[in-house]
């Protein structure tokens, strides 16, 4: 046995009488705070209302939430609905199980329906959101970490993760350790998030441009590590689902890279409308958030 190895918890859940207490959900919530009130600053320092982040959390959050428990039962529909399967484990998310994919999808088409609804730009949102998506993330993962779950092959590297025998795959029993990839994750978007952050200062995107980024810096970590990983997933044409996802992603994340360069100038022109607000507080902040500021 490697001395070095990273052990896991040995509890994942506490309880308050009757109450459990859940290290998954602490770690999501705790991400979840951290990153609204990183994405409010970087929003606010462009011109912006910072209660606005606050607000498209209430709506983006839930449903997103939702959007990814659907990715996940839709990628492993045996789970749920094979002949072992338990339809009844659905809503119970504190399991594990949100695909973060089915999230940006459904918290991106969330946020952008209530933006166009308030007359607000989307794209100073999302350039104010991309990095912080990513610290969301990071705490995500740690969650994973609590569930015992997401590890990759076995290996006695020093960095090993003993894994207790109930959470061991089939076929992997005789096996201690394995890959933390749950940490490669968490150690890659931290690295995203300085080399978008880098990008920003150095180049200073505009129009939405660092979403892009943010799905081009996810998708090529979550490629390499997603094929690290032993868990039960469905494949085609060789590889897993969500490593085609990821390739997918990263194309879109190019392709709208290249259309948000072609039309920022329409991002960064404040309408002569808007121009013509009154002084007032919500007519600055529209007007800043207009110029994609």
């Amino acid at each position: 046995m490697n001395p070095f190895f990273i052990p896991s918890p040995s509890q994942g859940v506490w309880y308050l009488g009757p109450l459990p207490i859940r290290a998954y959900a602490l770690a999501i919530l705790l991400g979840i705070f951290l990153a609204c009130l990183w994405a409010s600053r970087r929003y606010q320092a462009r011109g912006g209302n910072p209660d606005l982040i606050v607000d498209l959390a209430l709506w983006v959050i839930p449903i997103g939430i939702v959007g990814a428990r659907i990715y996940h039962v839709c990628t492993k529909w045996q789970d749920y609905f094979g002949p072992h399967g338990n339809p009844s484990e659905i809503p119970l998310i504190w399991h594990g199980g949100l695909g973060i994919w089915g999230g940006v999808l459904a918290g991106s088409l969330t946020a952008c329906l209530v933006l166009r609804y308030r007359g607000l730009k989307i794209a100073p949102v999302a350039d104010a959101i991309a990095p912080t998506i990513l610290l969301g993330q990071v705490f995500g993962r740690l969650g994973n970490y609590f569930n015992q779950e997401l590890f990759g092959r076995p290996t006695t590297l020093p960095w090993g993760l003993e894994i207790d025998l109930s959470h061991r795959p089939f076929g992997f029993e005789q096996y201690a350790t394995f890959h933390p990839t749950f940490l490669y994750e968490m150690l890659w978007n931290l690295a995203a998030i300085a080399a978008l952050i880098w990008i920003e200062r150095r180049f200073r995107p505009r129009g939405g441009m660092m979403m892009g980024f943010y799905l081009c810096a996810y998708s090529m970590g979550r490629f390499w590590v997603e094929n690290l990983r032993i868990d039960q997933a469905n494949q085609f044409l060789g590889l897993r689902l969500n490593v085609w996802t990821s390739l997918l992603v990263f194309g879109l994340g190019i392709l709208l890279i290249i259309w948000c360069n072609r039309k920022s100038f329409d991002c960064l022109e404040p309408s002569s409308s808007q121009a013509g607000k009154d002084s007032s507080g919500e007519g600055k902040t529209e007007n800043a958030e207009s110029a994609g500021l």
